[in-house]
């Protein structure tokens, strides 16, 4: 007898919860909540663009850490007061965790915000669970703590189930432009004559199939970053090219064109940037390798 619990069967409760429009009233009524937000540059210290990925995963760590190490502690004799102070450690380090997971959320597709809004419900639930522990240990209510404690781990397993579907089947918050170094060959590539580049404007070509953007930005200056934005994978051929960077048309990330260097999120990861060079009046371009310049790059050839 198969288990009802089994892969099949979870994979398409996942698929039906990507595709359900019941709670798309609810989620777009919360994502403009989170985007009008006065956060400024904590906006992107939140998405974890200094870290380079996400900073949510990391946060978590910690009220989760701290929920585990209390009910290992509760099956324990003697333990109360310890436990006490981790349940309520987790409940003080669940505010910025969660901070930082709502404004990764609002910036994601709608299957994938769909996902996000059941994770973040069930770990709203598992909060106010270990919120009533807390306060019924202080009570001196053991037994009471014990149970909403253990409830609230229980709720969290199912959270975290939820938002590793989110992470890793749905690829919220990976590099969506990882892949490109192995994709595309060694060498210079020609991608078209320079007359074909308008100044200024995005134009999308394709290296080993692999699509770019290519951007003129002077008679000889020719710049070429991937085309699939690192965030989600948006066309950054079909954003707007301003002040030496071109800007996502899917969640506003920004690029320098000049190094494809994230300046403004949400994208956490620098898009694939290449060398270029004209002759007889055709533009051809090379992978960098990361961690070069341009000129340092160009000087190696």
């Amino acid at each position: 007898m198969p288990s009802p619990l089994g892969p099949g069967r979870i994979l398409r409760a996942m698929d039906r919860l990507e595709h359900t429009t019941a709670l798309d009233g609810a989620v777009d009524l919360v994502q403009k909540g989170v985007h009008a937000l006065p956060l400024g540059p904590w906006r992107d210290a939140l998405h974890g663009r200094w870290l380079g990925h996400p900073v949510h995963p990391l946060l978590v760590q910690v009220p989760i850490g701290t929920w585990l190490s209390a009910a290992v502690l509760d099956l324990l004799p003697g333990q109360r007061r310890a436990a006490c102070a981790l349940v309520g450690v987790g409940l003080s380090t669940a505010g910025p965790a969660a901070l930082a997971g709502w404004a990764d959320w609002a910036e994601l597709q709608s299957r994938q915000r769909r996902v996000g809004f059941v994770h973040a419900a069930a770990n709203i639930t598992a909060v106010a669970l270990y919120a009533g522990s807390f306060t019924a240990r202080l009570r001196g209510r053991t037994g009471l703590g014990k149970a909403l404690g253990f409830a609230g781990l229980s709720v969290v397993g199912v959270g975290g189930a939820i938002g590793g579907h989110l992470a890793y089947r749905q690829a919220s918050g990976a590099n969506h432009a990882e892949a490109v170094p192995d994709l595309v060959t060694p060498g210079w590539h020609e991608v078209g004559a320079v007359s074909d580049f308008p100044v200024g404007e995005a134009v999308r070509r394709h290296i080993d199939d692999v699509p770019v953007v290519v951007v003129r930005e002077s008679g000889e200056q020719v710049r070429v970053l991937a085309d699939a934005c690192s965030h989600l994978g948006g066309p950054l051929s079909g954003g707007e090219v301003t002040d030496g960077c071109v800007r996502c048309p899917w969640h506003g990330s920004v690029f320098r064109l000049s190094d494809g260097w994230n300046v403004e999120g949400p994208a956490t990861a620098a898009q694939p940037a290449f060398d270029t060079r004209i002759t007889d009046g055709r533009v051809a371009a090379r992978l960098r390798e990361r961690g070069l310049s341009p000129s340092a790059s160009h000087g190696a050839a």
